[in-house]
């Protein structure tokens, strides 16, 4: 079984990855990180090589 970091937000959560598809569907592992405690909504996100944290996230119905 996987550990994951614990949120150091709010220290109740698991940081959990997520993965994505890039424009020519090649896959891209770990791209954003969220803190698995609904309350806290942190997330880590790697974009274009640049590193964001604290974006509010939403579904995409792609």
């Amino acid at each position: 079984m996987r550990e994951f970091p614990e949120c150091l937000k709010c220290g109740i959560g698991k940081l959990l990855p997520l993965s994505d598809y890039g424009r020519d569907g090649a896959a891209i592992h770990y791209k954003v990180w969220v803190c698995s405690n609904p309350e806290c909504g942190f997330s880590l996100r790697i974009d274009n090589g640049e590193v964001s944290f604290g974006r509010t996230l939403a579904q995409s119905n792609k």
